[in-house]
């Protein structure tokens, strides 16, 4: 069968440039006579790997040299518990806002360690829109503000950067890293599930300023301790080597690209194609206040919910799969992330008008 359009919201697609690379160095990278997999991970192979892609993620994101990069294990969803162990450094609480349920995950874990104030939440409205930074009740004591930038399920996204002073800033970009520029310096501690933008399910990016780790809390396992890790350069324990090799692939792809402000101009083209049809229909709807539109997850309703499944399976004779909206909010969406190529929005579009012709 040829290749497909894969709009899964994780795992989700990735370059085909990036996997015929993969596959035609599968038995033997680069005339080693092993595969990547089979590599040890201190080996100067594999360890040149991990260096290369870790100066290559630095390079794109405009990472500072305060900053530690950890290439990690356990999914964004250990995150959710490691930066409360580590980032309370004995404080009693921290910020968190909800705008969804990557949100609502992140700050029930992190009651288990500390006092969470919800500084805003966007529940009152179906987390449609997220909260301006004038709503928000910002404690100035707190150890940390915890944000997602991009809400995987709701398609909600927030473009700007929160100012939180002297109070850390944490963000789970994990649907939202790589997509567009961002100040790093302007956080304490991002982090980041591969499998939406970076590469293969498996790998956890950590970016975390310095200055932040080794005070994790008493009883902090070592698996979870930001400093161990560091100080082991992510090798405390056998890393996702073939993941962080991928990872590698897409960095080099992306600079060769014109880096993420080349990403940006072409994410930005691809959801306005897809976000000007809905606004010119009312077959279609899109539930997410204009101004918080995620440029990576496009979730909409069909006028009429019965032709669901009909629509699904007109999508996939086309080749477009996926598009099954997440279950505890139905409908549908399109995850649009920098692998997806325009002309597979164009052919979504296309397939959305002949839907609507027959049967709006």
């Amino acid at each position: 069968m040829e290749r497909i359009y894969n709009f899964s919201a994780g795992p989700a697609v990735l370059p085909r440039e990036v996997l015929e690379q993969a596959r035609d160095e599968m038995v033997n990278w680069q005339g080693c006579g092993m595969s990547v997999m089979e590599m040890s991970h201190r080996g100067k192979e594999d360890m040149g790997i991990q260096t290369q892609a870790e100066a290559d993620l630095r390079e794109l994101m405009g990472i500072p040299a305060n900053y530690k990069v950890l290439f990690l294990q356990g999914g964004a969803s250990s995150q959710f518990a490691m930066v409360p162990m580590n980032l309370l450094r004995g404080k009693a609480s921290a910020d968190y806002l909800n705008t969804g349920e990557w949100s609502k995950k992140a700050i029930k874990e992190a009651k288990k360690y500390g006092t969470v104030n919800v500084i805003a939440s966007s529940e009152d409205k179906n987390f449609s829109y997220a909260p301006t930074q004038d709503a928000w009740k910002l404690d100035p004591n707190a150890a940390y503000v915890h944000y997602t930038p991009n809400e995987t399920i709701g398609g909600v996204e927030i473009f700007w950067t929160p100012e939180t002073g002297d109070v850390p800033l944490v963000a789970d970009m994990s649907s939202t890293i790589l997509s567009r520029p961002m100040d790093v310096s302007k956080f304490g501690l991002i982090y980041a599930g591969a499998q939406k933008n970076i590469g293969p399910a498996g790998v956890t990016v950590v970016i975390v300023r310095e200055d932040l780790i080794g005070q994790a809390m008493t009883g902090t396992p070592a698996m979870f301790d930001y400093k161990i890790h560091a100080d082991n350069e992510s090798m405390y324990n056998t890393p996702p080597t073939y993941g962080i090799y991928t990872a590698g692939l897409v960095f080099k792809l992306l600079k060769a690209k014109g880096g993420l402000a080349a990403m940006e101009k072409t994410n930005r083209e691809k959801a306005g194609l897809l976000y000007d049809y809905l606004d010119s229909t009312g077959f279609y709807n899109s539930p997410v206040a204009k101004e918080n539109r995620s440029l990576m997850n496009v979730p909409f309703t069909l006028k009429d919910a019965a032709l669901d499944e009909e629509f699904l399976k007109g999508a996939k004779a086309r080749g477009l799969l996926q598009l099954k909206g997440h279950r505890s909010v139905g409908g549908m969406r399109a995850s649009i992330y920098n692998a997806m190529p325009v002309e597979g929005v164009r052919l979504l579009v296309e397939y959305m008008q002949e839907f609507e012709a027959k049967h709006g």
